[in-house]
């Protein structure tokens, strides 16, 4: 039995690997490509789910935090206005 190497782009079987015969597509170059693409989709994909784990923390822990944020607001020692 040959070994027959397959195009990932066209999907040409051919008994040489390296070069597609058919649409001349690097094998290397392609896969690397496909990827690097893959790559940059899945962080923007954690990049936004971290947004949103942050925005539901924040939702939940609103009503724990939110009153002291605004006792420290209240409670803390006042600046002396500057004049130029």
């Amino acid at each position: 039995m040959t070994l027959r190497y397959e195009c990932p782009s066209c999907h040409h079987e051919q008994r040489a690997g390296g070069k597609c015969e058919k649409c001349g597509v690097d094998f290397l170059k392609y896969i690397t490509a496909v990827v690097a693409a893959k790559q940059a989709e899945n962080d923007a994909v954690e990049e936004r789910n971290e947004r949103r784990s942050k925005l539901v923390s924040s939702i939940l822990l609103f009503p724990f935090m939110g009153p002291m944020r605004l006792v420290r607001f209240f409670t803390r020692p006042s600046e002396p206005s500057r004049r130029r």
